[in-house]
């Protein structure tokens, strides 16, 4: 009985050990083997679901004005009006509503949000302005800018243009 015990002991002194040796093993080898690399030297793929920002000058929101010195690269078509409509209606018809006058199903939960159909801002905000804005975000407002191309900004910005004609 007692050449038993000993053998349990011995097996179980040896499987301690044994963990005890996976587990350095597994703490050294963590990050000092791991590859070293320096920002530029690799290109990696953007991980599928991103939205790549495609070259797009990204000013920072506190540069609005720099922003709004931007112009509209895509003339208010038929289809661009349409596909602003369609990225509107996800987007932004939440908290502004579906007419723009900030009525939206979420505005009675917080400030509700301007008038964007109103002269006020449609005369006083250029179409670099209004995009950088669905952007980088505002005071309350989201920023959309990991969500929307910039083409898809600059659509819903022709959008807001003829939402305000009606």
């Amino acid at each position: 009985m007692k050449w038993v015990f000993v053998l349990v002991l011995l097996l179980v002194g040896a499987s301690v050990l044994l963990m005890g040796g996976v587990l350095t093993m597994r703490w050294q080898d963590n990050m000092t083997q791991s590859p070293n690399v320096l920002p530029g030297e690799a290109i990696f793929a953007m991980p599928t679901g991103t939205v790549p920002r495609n070259g797009e000058l990204v000013v920072p929101r506190e540069e609005r004005d720099a922003a709004a010195k931007r112009r509209n690269p895509f003339r208010a078509t038929p289809e661009s009006v349409a596909t602003g409509q369609r990225l509107y209606g996800i987007y932004c018809a939440p908290c502004h509503g579906t007419g723009g006058k900030g009525d939206g199903p979420v505005s009675a939960k917080f400030i509700p949000p301007p008038d964007i159909t109103s002269p006020s801002i449609q005369n006083a905000r250029s179409d670099g302005y209004l995009q950088h804005v669905i952007g980088t975000g505002g005071a309350i407002m989201p920023a959309y800018g990991e969500a929307l191309f910039p083409e898809e900004r600059w659509h819903i910005v022709n959008y807001l243009h003829s939402l305000a004609k009606r």
